[in-house]
C-alpha cells in the first residue's frame, strides 16, 4: 500500500476534483450533517479557496485513491501575538479508516502549522464524534480551558442570512 500526503494545489483540476469529492462524503456523513455540499459550494469552493492567501488544504492518496482531506485556515492568536492554524474540516473515506491517516494527516498540519511560526493548532469536534475525539487526544489535543471552575470553552454560531 502506498500513501501519500501532499498540500493541496488548487489550480490542478484532479486535486480540486478530490477536495470536492472528500468534502461532500464528510458532508453526507451524519457528523457531517447528513446532507451534500450545494451545488453552489461544489461548483465555487477550488476557485474560491484559491483566493484565499490564509487557506491551505491537505490531502492524502492511498494507492492513487483520495483517501482524507484536512481544510486549514491560518488565524492569529492575540494572546500568544502569533498566527495560529485552525483544522475546519477533516476527514477520512470510511473505507480508508483504520490505516492511520487521520494521525498522518494531524502531523502534516504540524508541520505546516511550524513552518509558518504558528503558536497552537485548534479544531472544533462534536460531542458524539468520539471516534474523532479519539483520534485527536491521541495525537494531543484536549479540550480549552482557562480555569476548570469556569468550564470549557464552548463553540458557538451564528449563521448570516
Amino acid at each position: 500500500m502506498n500513501i501519500e500526503i501532499k498540500i493541496a494545489d488548487y489550480s490542478n483540476e484532479q486535486q480540486g476534483q478530490d477536495i470536492i469529492h472528500l468534502l461532500n462524503a464528510y458532508a453526507l456523513d451524519p457528523m457531517g450533517g447528513a446532507e451534500p455540499l450545494s451545488a453552489y459550494t461544489q461548483n465555487n469552493l477550488i476557485t474560491t479557496l484559491a483566493k484565499q492567501p490564509n487557506v491551505f488544504s491537505i490531502l492524502v492518496y492511498v494507492d492513487d485513491k483520495p483517501a482524507g482531506l484536512a481544510n486549514c485556515i491560518e488565524g492569529f492568536s492575540t494572546f500568544k501575538c502569533s498566527p495560529l492554524i485552525n483544522i475546519h474540516d477533516l476527514v477520512v473515506l470510511q473505507e480508508f479508516r483504520g490505516l492511520g491517516l487521520s494521525q498522518k494527516l494531524l502531523q502534516k498540519v504540524d508541520e505546516t502549522a511550524l513552518n509558518k511560526g504558528c503558536c497552537k493548532v485548534t479544531l472544533e469536534v462534536l460531542e458524539g464524534n468520539h471516534a474523532a475525539k479519539h483520534a485527536y487526544i491521541k495525537h494531543g489535543f484536549s479540550g480549552y480551558e482557562l480555569d476548570p471552575e469556569k468550564g470549557s470553552a464552548m463553540f458557538w454560531q451564528k449563521i448570516l442570512t
